[in-house]
């Protein structure tokens, strides 16, 4: 073998040595650093062990997964359980990672108290605009300057393609002035803070379309909303490049930034309605499976990078396969796999495709 040829051979050996090395030593943060953070949904009890070491490697963004909506921190109407956000804001600052607040204002675990007054019955518009100005300024407040971005009003649009917001006590009682006002009192805590509407489904046309128009009427009337956050509750049959294309370019139409905040992709097909296990619910991980959800998140990840203009943040909704919210819904005891890291934390084929551009 010549000389010449003998160096080139060892070369590209080193070179693809080299790149199989740095697919296990560098983060999901590492490689999209020119591009945008990426994040994690996390709980207090994640912040040890090896699932901190991965978060730690993989992520330079942190989202409290529950310990944030107002029912965790708020049971009460004059008590507040600080302790497990605080776990979160005080980790991701030790190891500089920034904090998305997850979620000022939803419909569900929303605590009972808020909607009634001590005789049981229902309060007035007034006072309960006022128990959530009182809500938003004293959780901002408290993590002014640790939070970047909050999540200040959480899927208010309906799944009712005949309606535009979903008919929640927070709508009967207040009609749609506790969104904007949802706003003004999170911009008045913390006027340095990205506020965004956060929401699913946000891909399928006709949701997009009331989301787009949500979202319209509260940027010509000024409410300080500055993002949409998309959530990419996705499976491996949707979205398609051309659903996800359209739905980037319409919100970012308006001016606002765009984070995907909830990104998963399941096995099988999205479904929100809670059903009982049946025998196509397999629970293995195929071959067939495991490439399909390996194209998947190839694809959107490629169209995340091109908007990299408008996208400025993508978020993992759980940390690995060993435990994840679908496991639980909407098919109780199903597994799932919608995550980039398997049972043992190990990264999958489809991390690879991820970060192999």
């Amino acid at each position: 073998m010549k000389k010449a040829t003998y160096s080139f051979i060892t070369l590209l050996l080193f070179t693809q040595y080299t790149k199989a090395q740095n697919s296990v030593t560098k983060g999901l943060k590492d490689h999209y650093k020119a591009y945008f953070p990426i994040g994690v949904a996390v709980s207090p009890r994640s912040l040890t062990g090896a699932d901190a070491e991965l978060i730690i490697q993989q992520f330079n963004s942190l989202t409290p997964e529950n310990a944030m909506k107002m029912g965790p921190i708020h049971p009460e109407e004059n008590r507040y359980n600080w302790t497990p956000a605080d776990s979160i804001v005080n980790f991701a600052q030790r190891h500089g990672m920034k904090v998305r607040g997850h979620a000022l204002c939803w419909h569900e675990q929303t605590p009972a108290w808020l909607f009634k007054d001590a005789a049981g019955n229902t309060v007035t518009k007034e006072v309960l605009l006022s128990r959530l100005k009182d809500h938003i300024t004293t959780v901002v407040n408290r993590y002014k300057g640790k939070i970047y971005a909050w999540d200040v009003v959480n899927e208010a649009v309906d799944d009712d393609s005949t309606r535009v917001l979903r008919n929640s006590l927070w709508h009967q009682i207040c009609g749609d002035e506790y969104i904007v006002k949802a706003f003004e009192y999170a911009h008045a805590a913390d006027p340095n803070a990205v506020l965004f509407y956060n929401d699913y489904n946000t891909e399928r046309p006709e949701k997009r379309e009331r989301v787009y128009k949500l979202l319209k009427k509260l940027v010509e009337a000024k409410v300080p909303v500055h993002g949409v956050g998309l959530q990419a509750h996705w499976s491996i049959y949707e979205p398609s490049e051309n659903e996800l294309r359209t739905a980037i370019e319409k919100f970012a139409s308006l001016g606002l930034k765009i984070q995907f905040t909830e990104l998963d992709i399941s096995v099988y097909p999205w479904e929100k309605n809670r059903r009982a296990k049946t025998a196509n619910d397999a629970d293995a991980f195929t071959p067939k499976l495991e490439q399909q959800q390996l194209e998947q998140y190839k694809k959107v990840f490629r169209i995340f990078r091109e908007y990299k203009n408008v996208v400025t943040g993508v978020t993992c909704w759980g940390i690995s396969d060993r435990y994840t919210w679908l496991d639980e819904y909407p098919v109780p005891g199903r597994k799932n796999y919608p995550t980039l890291f398997d049972k043992d934390r190990k990264p999958k084929k489809a991390f690879e495709a991820v970060v192999g551009f």
